[in-house]
């Protein structure tokens, strides 16, 4: 972040957490303790600040009002909001989502991992602004100089690819137990797809695709697990039979924010795979995934592909619960469930470029 001292606004009606707060932060940002949200609005009135941090339950106007408010407001709209809670259900997390929320931190929070969402999200903000400041640049070039307008929106291409890879990795920061997940499953894709143009299979699909645009997407695949709460995503265990059904919500939410994206940007080249890939990477070949049971053909080529480097990587991954199998141990799963989980097809393909998926799993370390 350079030299900048960014600009936060810290609201609670506690004194402790006002307290705590702004100790933990002051070192890195300046800080502007707010005992309600009445005084939150008189701060904004005279700050440009770049994020607030809120807690949910306040007299008079609790953190939802504030949010709804803030969100109705033109000059305040697009400050990131991280909502501070000690609620620990999901319908209370979905629904400050709904209303605009950025994020939640649970209470009491660890400092660590406050600084980590507070710094993406600062990031994300400066990226959106960067971004918008050079569409508007690009506007105003005349139409002879096309070769600087090609480099401009090359810059924004990757500008807009960086925003994808910032964001996905804030959601893995927020999952402890899959780091590097994003990364590697990106790149076993690549192997994948690179074999896939080698071999000639599935030709007439794959030709279609824009395929740094196709990657670029699948690091959203798991967008939809903001939804889900953290006793849930981060236990340190395996998941009853209710918490799975609460986990696998994660696809249709997914679904959703890329949805909601879609509709206030002309922008569906790399959105158009990112919602087949988040909506079908837990289909089977069988019909037995979820969350709609497709079955064979009909289940996307986009979703099929991550299917296959979702469940190695899951595989190699160590948990809480479980040890990590080996390469080998991963390969087998992969190949015996073929014509079940997998497309045959795609299988013979991962096992051509089994060998680089062994090398990118033992590179990318999470």
């Amino acid at each position: 972040m350079g030299n900048i001292r960014y600009k936060i606004v810290l609201v609670d009606d506690n004194i402790t957490t006002l307290t705590m707060g702004r100790n933990i932060l002051k070192t890195f940002y300046e800080i502007y303790p707010a005992p309600s949200a009445g005084k939150l609005f008189e701060i904004l009135d005279n700050v440009a600040v770049d994020l607030i941090l809120m807690d949910v339950e306040m007299p008079e106007m609790n953190g939802y009002e504030a949010v709804k408010k803030l969100k109705a407001d033109s000059r305040f709209a697009d400050i990131p909001v991280i909502f501070l809670t000690s609620k620990d259900d999901e319908s209370s997390e979905l629904e400050g989502l709904d209303l605009g929320a950025a994020d939640y931190v649970s209470k009491p929070f660890s400092a660590p991992l406050l600084l980590k969402r507070i710094a993406n999200h600062i990031l994300m903000g400066k990226q959106r602004k960067d971004l918008l400041a050079s569409k508007a640049t690009l506007t105003n070039y005349s139409e002879n100089l096309a070769v600087m307008v090609q480099e401009k929106t090359r810059e924004i291409v990757n500008l807009q690819n960086a925003m994808i890879t910032t964001f996905a990795e804030m959601m893995e920061f927020r999952d402890k137990l899959t780091g590097g997940h994003v990364t590697r499953t990106r790149l076993y894709l690549k192997a994948l797809t690179n074999e896939l143009v080698r071999g000639g299979v599935y030709a007439g699909e794959v030709a279609e695709w824009d395929m740094e645009l196709f990657l670029a997407s699948a690091q959203l695949h798991d967008v939809g697990k903001i939804s889900v709460t953290d006793l849930i995503l981060n236990k340190p265990g395996p998941l009853t039979a209710e918490e799975f059904e609460i986990m696998k919500t994660h696809v249709a939410m997914g679904v959703d924010i890329v949805e909601k994206i879609m509709r206030n940007t002309d922008e569906h080249a790399f959105l158009s795979h990112a919602l087949l890939i988040v909506g079908t990477h837990h289909e089977k070949w069988d019909g037995s995934g979820y969350p709609t049971g497709l079955k064979g053909k009909n289940i996307p080529l986009e979703g099929r592909l991550m299917a296959i480097a979702d469940v190695y990587d899951a595989l190699i991954t160590e948990r809480p619960y479980k040890k990590p199998l080996t390469h080998a141990e991963a390969s087998a799963i992969i190949e015996n469930s073929a014509g079940r989980h997998f497309d045959p097809v795609l299988t013979d393909v991962f096992l051509k470029v089994a060998d680089e998926f062994k090398k990118i799993s033992e590179e990318i370390v999470g």
